[in-house]
């Protein structure tokens, strides 16, 4: 008997993704008409059979995202991801948010959960670790899926991947503690050898090298408390250091608070810069330098990316990276500035 042709047939005979078919058969409004009229070509020619009733249980029928966060504690994620759901609400998507708390095993779960829901897309800030059948596990349902803020699976032809240009925020914040007169700067948090991490040094450690300056990092978990407990390490053991860039405003707030604790003055006796610029980051006393990477808007531009690709068939870049810029504040130039 031959095979009844399913909605991935009629994807892939219009060229087109699972999800585009799915709204062309709900009539929506948001296809194009070359889109709509492609699709209708693909169902007449394969004689495909649109089970309605079927339909009307799956969360694609709906436009249902799949928004999968490594961390919605820390205020960088949780920013992108309100965002973004607000941005596919805009348009009227429904979003299902889950924070993986940074377990692969969570990540996997709940991937397979959504996809037996059925939704339209995936906008995903993966956590790091564990294996590949997760995202293999997408591929073959032919879900859509963006990488945001972190790469896991290399094959961004299937899995385009979009972030903020952290080499360049490195080299900003480096080159402005450096035109300061500091010549001892640390890199401080960020797990070793995450691609996050190496991202967030690189523009860092070539600034050192091209002037000839030792690199120095401090690495260890992106939070206030292992900020605090290296501030207070730093006044005990490595008064020579001058200057630090933190992997995360996180670290830099808790360092803020440790180096207080330890009768350290920052902005004067050493200077510090973050990276992300959440708002605690202008309200904190001294108010804290930042790499300033405007989550706000780059969720927005996520969800319309994405929603470019599910609509009218028009797929983000491989790779993208926006821009980002330094925030001058008190902690890297004191009180005078």
């Amino acid at each position: 008997m031959k095979k009844r042709p399913t909605i991935l047939d009629v994807a892939q005979e219009a060229g087109v993704s699972k999800s585009t078919v799915s709204l062309v058969l709900q009539n929506s409004p948001l296809v194009k008409p070359a889109t709509r009229n492609a699709v209708g070509a693909a169902i007449k020619k394969l004689g495909y059979v649109y089970n309605r009733s079927a339909a009307g249980l799956r969360g694609a029928a709906s436009g249902l995202i799949g928004l999968i966060i490594n961390d919605l504690r820390n205020p960088f994620f949780t920013e992108f991801a309100a965002s973004a759901q607000m941005e596919f609400a805009r348009k009227g998507y429904s979003t299902v948010v889950a924070n993986t708390d940074e377990d692969p095993a969570i990540q996997a779960q709940v991937i397979a959960s959504m996809i037996e829901h059925d939704v339209s897309a995936f906008v995903i800030s993966p956590a790091y670790g564990g294996d590949e059948d997760a995202f293999a596990r997408i591929e073959r349902a032919g879900i859509p899926t963006m990488q945001v803020l972190r790469q896991l699976d290399g094959r961004t032809d299937i899995f385009p991947f979009a972030s903020h240009n952290y080499t360049a925020g490195g080299d900003l914040a480096t080159r402005h503690l450096f035109d300061l007169g500091c010549r001892n700067i640390a890199f401080v948090g960020g797990l070793e050898d995450r691609p996050i991490t190496e991202e967030r040094m690189s523009g860092y450690r070539s600034f050192m090298k091209a002037n000839g300056l030792p690199a120095r990092a401090f690495h260890g978990r992106p939070s206030r408390a292992f900020g605090r407990d290296l501030a207070l390490e730093i006044a005990r053991e490595h008064s020579e250091i001058e200057a630090a860039i933190c992997f995360s405003d996180l670290v830099a707030l808790g360092m803020i608070s440790g180096f207080a604790e330890a009768g350290v003055a920052v902005g004067k006796d050493i200077r510090l810069i973050g990276f992300d610029d959440i708002e605690e980051s202008s309200l904190v006393y001294p108010r804290l330098s930042s790499i300033r990477c405007d989550t706000k808007h780059f969720g927005q531009r996520s969800a319309q990316s994405m929603l470019a690709w599910i609509v009218d068939g028009t797929r983000p870049p491989d790779v993208r990276h926006y821009d980002v810029r330094l925030i001058e504040r008190q902690s890297s130039i004191g009180f005078d500035g």
